[in-house]
């Protein structure tokens, strides 16, 4: 790939989610775009899969296939669509109809899309300057009364004659192609295969002799009739061989008189057990009698000895034999089959085909349909420039510049629904293979990965939902919740997955008494759960002793008593204490010094969460979550705390009037001792500002004794000076 040059193009430039990215805002900056430095590009690459856009226009994107649209695919379907349009501006209007006067003729192939947009409105009887997507949308309606469109397959609309017709027709119930027209036809592969079995079937049915059916028209029967015996009558024979060799194996290879004896009820109802037996009951000369074979095969025998003529009472393993070898010529000839596919047109049928030879001119059909595959292909290209045109601008937005997240009137690509939890709503839901927590908790942002699954669609697939406002202490992996899809369809929701990230400075500001509370309650539960444990199996060994009529000894230890007294007096007198102790701090202190060690208190408690909390949340981006999902972002994108109250919605009560007088009565105290505590609060501080007091920290101290002997000595010069 060649080093791309300056630019030179004048971009505008504005800044979007924390980065300075490109502004497109005219045709010409679509023009343009391969100017673009690829290091100003927010996306280099994004996956086809897993986007709320239209499909057929990602698949006209993705030029090589693969699943991912990278820069240079957007570049060259940028190139392609302002080369072919007068005015490139029409691109941001994102229209679904496109004037037949704003192809540009000077350029060849918008001159050929012209012409076949004028096609395609021929095709479809419309008489109108402009073309739209629904005209192009649909290619059976198009070439529904098209004689050739270019696929190189050929339907019975492409014969000029009825015979020609019919015979397409015959050949398309053998094997078919779909046509652009949406009938089943035939393509040249076709046509010479179904000649070359046409040709087959004639030449094997040919081969087919008198010698080849020693039975006439009964041969296939016949042989049915022998292959159902061949089985029984080799058993026959090798138990009379097995006689003749020694008489002692007569009782075993003989009829089994025991099974006979054994099977229960009607004898005629088990016929399947009494064809297990033998054939007949062997001899040591070997022969067969055929009246007197076993009852459950007796009609199959007649009906061999009917076929193949056999008019003897009696079968000896040589003649058995010679009925079958009668059968070599025609076994052979079956296995020498050929063209099959077309046994069921009839032997006639075929011969009569092969004597039409409509060949030549079936392929020559075919080659006149081959040689509109140009003009058809331009009549679908039509319908990606139409596509192009209303999606292309917009899906730069979500590429190049990532503005339609930034966009409250806009969705992103991505954004694949809305979540409803635990009494709030979330937009930022990105469809994802699964979680990935290692990656998308880069992010700094609290993640919810769920599957949603939808029973009436038949659908399932896995979202992560982003948070960012309102609490998680009801948030878990298991909870439940609801996704909407784009188009309004509701999936159930479950949570399989939690990336844990900071939500906003007020929930920083409550973790860390949250987490102290949660851990007293569970300390709470589990001593509880302990205790009660304890008094249960206590009880139940009472209980137990009771029932034996044992009265369960407890002896009365007066010093394990003492000292637990003691324990709780010195307890009480440690409280006292230190209750003592915090009040003479008090008193010694200013109301305000009071909510300033409560401020600092709780700023040396909270402090620490709110900066971890602060710092994340100044650089929560979703690039990471698109990268998990597939995305190359060369840009951040960052997510704050503004941002992403837009983002998730919480839940907004009205106030209520209680219409209960009792909880009336209880609204009203509890409110007026709020009142009253605040007033006493409000008094307090007034006090404080008017006495004066606020800002000491004890009343003045009284005058010692030091104090009051050095009051005399200080008037003692006073006395000598009148003594003088």
């Amino acid at each position: 790939m060649s080093k791309p040059s300056k630019n030179t193009y004048p971009w505008t430039f504005s800044s979007v989610g924390g980065a300075v990215r490109v502004k497109i805002q005219s045709g010409e900056d679509i023009r343009h775009l391969g100017e673009l430095d690829r290091k100003m590009w927010t996306v280099l690459s994004c996956p086809v899969k897993n986007l709320e856009f239209d499909a057929k226009a990602l698949q006209y994107i993705d030029v090589d296939g693969d699943g991912n649209i990278r820069v240079d695919e957007v570049i060259a379907t940028a190139q392609w669509l302002t080369s072919i349009l007068k005015n490139a501006d029409v691109l941001l209007q994102e229209n679904d109809t496109l004037a037949l006067d704003e192809f540009n003729t000077e350029d060849p192939v918008g001159a050929r899309l012209q012409a076949s947009a004028h096609q395609i409105l021929s095709n479809l009887g419309l008489k109108k300057d402009a073309i739209s997507l629904d005209d192009t949308a649909d290619n059976v309606k198009i070439f529904a009364d098209t004689q050739f469109n270019g696929d190189g397959i050929i339907t019975p609309a492409s014969a000029g004659d009825e015979a020609t017709a019919k015979l397409i027709e015959t050949i398309a119930g053998i094997a078919s192609a779909p046509d652009r027209s949406g009938v089943p036809g035939i393509t040249a592969e076709q046509i010479d295969a179904f000649f070359a079995a046409c040709e087959d079937y004639a030449a094997w049915q040919k081969a087919g002799t008198k010698e080849v059916f020693p039975f006439g028209d009964k041969t296939a029967d016949a042989l049915a009739a022998v292959k159902c015996l061949e089985e029984k009558m080799a058993d026959y024979f090798m138990r009379c061989k097995l006689i003749g060799f020694d008489a002692a194996t007569a009782p075993a290879v003989d009829v089994s008189v025991d099974k006979i004896a054994a099977i229960e009820g009607n004898l005629d109802s088990a016929s399947e057990e009494i064809a297990l037996q033998p054939l007949a009951k062997p001899t040591t000369e070997g022969i067969l009698n055929l009246k007197a074979v076993n009852p459950a095969w007796k009609a199959a025998v007649e009906n061999m000895a009917a076929l193949t003529g056999w008019t003897k009472d009696s079968l000896t393993e040589a003649e058995w034999a010679g009925i079958c070898a009668q059968f070599a010529p025609y076994t052979a000839w079956m296995e020498a089959k050929k063209g099959a596919e077309v046994e069921a047109l009839g032997i006639d049928a075929v011969k009569a085909i092969l004597k039409e030879d409509k060949k030549a001119a079936l392929l020559e059909l075919v080659e006149k349909d081959k040689a509109e595959e140009a003009n058809a292909l331009s009549i679908e290209e039509v319908d990606k420039v139409i596509r192009l045109q209303k999606y292309f601008y917009r899906f730069l937005n979500n590429y190049v510049v990532l503005a339609d997240f930034y966009d409250p009137a806009q969705k992103a690509i991505f954004q694949a629904g809305r979540l409803y939890i635990d009494q709030r709503s979330t937009d930022l839901c990105l469809k994802v293979d699964g979680p990935s927590p290692e990656i998308s908790g880069l992010s700094g942002m609290y993640i919810l990965y769920c599957a949603c699954t939808s029973e009436k669609l038949g659908k399932s697939f896995n979202i992560a939902a982003v948070l960012t406002d309102g609490d998680v202490d009801g948030l878990r992996e298991g909870k439940n919740a609801v996704f909407y899809d784009r188009e309004g369809n509701d999936y159930t929701a479950k949570v399989i997955a939690i990336v844990e990230n900071p939500i906003s400075i007020r929930q920083a500001f409550w973790s860390p008494y949250k987490k102290v509370v949660r851990m007293i309650n569970d300390r709470i539960d589990k001593t509880a759960a302990e205790k009660n444990e304890k008094s249960m199996a206590g009880l139940t060994e009472a209980t137990s002793a009771a029932a034996d009529g044992k009265a369960p000894a407890v002896p009365f230890d007066i010093a394990k008593f003492a000292g637990i007294f003691a324990a709780i007096s010195m307890g009480v007198g440690l409280l006292g204490a230190a209750l003592a102790a915090v009040a003479t701090f008090l008193a010694r202190i200013s109301f305000w010094e009071f909510l300033l060690i409560i401020a600092i208190i709780m700023l040396l408690i909270s402090g620490p969460s709110m900066f971890i909390a602060w710092r994340k949340l100044r650089k929560r981006d979703l690039g990471p979550i698109l990268n998990a999902n597939g995305w190359a972002i060369n840009a951040k994108s960052l997510v704050n705390v503004k941002f992403g109250k837009t983002l998730t919605s919480l839940a907004a009560f009205p106030k209520l009037t209680a219409v209960d007088p009792a909880a009336r009565r209880k609204r009203f105290w509890k409110r007026f001792c709020w009142v009253v505590v605040c007033l006493l609060i409000v008094g307090g501080a007034a006090w404080c500002i008017v006495t004066g007091k606020c800002c000491k920290k004890a009343a003045e101290p009284a005058p010692t004794e030091e104090v009051a002997e050095a009051e005399p000595a200080a008037e003692a010069p006073a006395a000598e000076l009148s003594e003088e």
